[in-house]
């Protein structure tokens, strides 16, 4: 495997990661319930991040 394709793919893993974690902290207050406007910026940040990611992979096919 491209050494280009798993830096993709591990950006991916850690864009979903964090979009559910803070997608479960919107939700339930998980980390503590801070700032619901943080969770939702950082939610749209992972969104874009893994729509980048799988547009990017499908390019390196």
């Amino acid at each position: 495997m491209e050494i280009e394709k798993i830096f993709c793919y591990a950006a991916m893993v850690v864009a979903g990661l964090l979009t559910l974690i803070f997608a479960l902290d919107a939700a339930a207050g998980v980390l503590g319930r801070t700032s619901l406007a943080l969770d939702i910026l950082f939610m749209i940040a992972g969104a874009f991040i893994l729509w980048q990611g799988f547009e990017t992979s499908r390019e390196l096919r």
